[in-house]
């Protein structure tokens, strides 16, 4: 008695598997039916009703066709951006090698217009000078003048003058690039290392040699010009230090970052990335670079050369 009803519950239970499975089944084939059925779209004519074209499309050549038609879209978009000079406008993308010729295409369309502008101010005097339009009197009195120069005053020299010169000599004696005092940045074009906000400006006297820039985590540190690195490692004080000699007498010097992607002696170009941000010191303030540039011993403001 017991095996003739464990028998029914089972055969029972196999019956409503094999119903529930012809039940999915048959749901399956009615979605698949569905999905290739046919569907017909006329257009007529309306003054005559005739037949002017039809168009028969189910479901799935509906959903392929749409779907062949976004891949061809991007396929087409992506070959606009990688295939073509598109590329160069987008943000982000334009190569150190075309930054560096678009800046100097700058400096020198800057230059040839000073230039044309001098050449229109030699051409305008020499046309007022061969229309008559300087007067010769003015020419005369500037002679004049210069002749009648008193000569005695260039072989004499005040008392203000002479304490002056004796307190300069005195003051200068000790350096040794009094003769030279400007700072050689003419063909230079100095990339920034890092956007982001200043937190610190440069203050010598407080020594502090640079300029401290907040950016988040993880973003790219560039070089500013083409040079060496000649230090590059971890100090306690500073996190990742990393340092690169110029041409120039130039050095500058990236500290506090997470991870150095250079070493000692590599080759670097003007706004190639060398390190990466982040808390480069156990301090909790928050991810920062400190930049410094120097030229032969001496700190400059960086701000005076890069815009932030």
């Amino acid at each position: 008695m017991r095996f003739r009803i464990s028998y029914y519950l089972l055969n029972l239970q196999v019956r409503e598997r094999i119903h529930s499975y012809m039940a999915k089944r048959n749901k399956f084939k009615a979605f698949w039916k569905k999905m290739r059925s046919k569907y017909k779209l006329s257009f007529f004519n309306e003054n005559t009703l005739e037949e002017v074209w039809t168009f028969r499309l189910s479901r799935l050549g509906a959903f392929l066709f749409f779907s062949a038609l976004v891949i061809i879209i991007f396929s087409g978009a992506m070959y606009l951006i990688v295939g073509t000079p598109l590329k160069n406008y987008l943000p982000g993308y334009l190569k150190t090698e075309t930054r560096v010729k678009i800046m100097d295409n700058a400096l020198r369309i800057d230059s040839l217009n000073q230039a044309m502008q001098l050449n229109d101010a030699y051409l305008k005097n020499l046309t007022n000078i061969l229309t008559g339009n300087v007067k010769i009197d003015s020419i005369r009195n500037i002679k004049d003048s210069l002749l009648s120069f008193p000569t005695d005053s260039f072989l004499t020299q005040s008392q203000a003058t002479t304490s002056f010169m004796q307190r300069y000599e005195e003051e200068e004696k000790y350096k040794l690039n009094v003769l030279n005092q400007t700072i050689p940045t003419d063909g230079f074009i100095f990339f920034a290392p890092i956007k982001g906000v200043i937190k610190q400006k440069f203050n010598p006297e407080n020594n502090h040699f640079g300029i401290d820039i907040l950016a988040p985590k993880r973003v790219s540190v560039a070089a500013t010009l083409d040079g060496t690195v000649i230090s590059a490692g971890y100090t306690v004080d500073y996190g990742y230090v990393i340092e690169i000699q110029h041409s120039n007498n130039f050095i500058s010097i990236y500290k506090y970052n997470a991870e150095l992607l250079k070493s000692i002696g590599d080759k670097v170009s003007g706004g190639e990335v060398i390190a990466l941000t982040g808390n480069g010191t156990k301090d909790s303030f928050p991810p920062l670079v400190e930049f410094q540039l120097w030229h032969m011993g001496q700190a400059l403001n960086p701000e005076d050369y890069i815009a932030f």
